[in-house]
């Protein structure tokens, strides 16, 4: 089974475009884990003719707020539809078990006691100074967060976030996280 976790980071945030539509923000780079070579790697918005058979042979993509954030951003750029391959969408899992959502941090925190690097707004500032480098270790990290809360949750059935000194345990049912699902969807491999 292939999984692909990825973060999406972006050259703007939703005050420029003057909406909270994520297919109007423009993308920095895309943080990808892939379980088939595991490796971590950034692609640039020039590099994403290299992403996209990685993605195309995915079975599952996983991410945080992907469904609702990255996935449609990603569309934007992509020849064909990404909302085909199966997604588990670990802010969408927790929000409906409990009822709330959680910033990343809040969730890292909790389940393995460590914090994200930065803030997204800071890889904006990143993007405009040119700190490329900058920007690509942040959203690395991020992936490596949600692909250790990914395992976790797998593992454990639950994820967890911090009340004050007490963590939180927010119940998952993660048994069908690993099924492959049957898929149509336009691929840019030539065949």
């Amino acid at each position: 089974m292939r999984k692909i976790v990825f973060d999406i980071e972006t050259k703007n945030i939703f005050q420029d475009v003057g909406k909270n539509d994520p297919t109007l923000l423009d993308l920095a780079l895309v943080g990808v884990y892939d379980s088939e070579t595991n490796i971590y790697r950034c692609y640039l918005e020039e590099e994403l003719k290299d992403l996209w058979p990685i993605l195309e042979r995915a079975d599952i993509l996983i991410g945080y707020n992907s469904d609702h954030f990255d996935i449609p951003l990603l569309n934007k750029y992509y020849p064909g539809d990404l909302s085909r391959i199966k997604s588990i969408d670990l802010l969408k899992e927790i929000k409906d078990a409990s009822g709330r959502r959680f910033k990343l941090d809040h969730i890292a925190e909790g389940t393995l006691g460590i914090n994200k690097s930065g803030q997204g707004l800071q890889a904006i500032t990143w993007w405009k100074n040119g700190e490329i480098d900058k920007i690509k270790a942040y959203c690395l990290d991020d992936v490596k967060i949600t692909k250790k809360l990914y395992d976790y949750a797998l593992k454990n059935g639950k994820l967890k976030y911090k009340e004050g000194p007490k963590a939180v345990s927010i119940p998952l049912d993660t048994s069908k996280w690993e099924t492959i699902e049957e898929s149509v969807m336009t691929h840019t491999l030539p065949f």
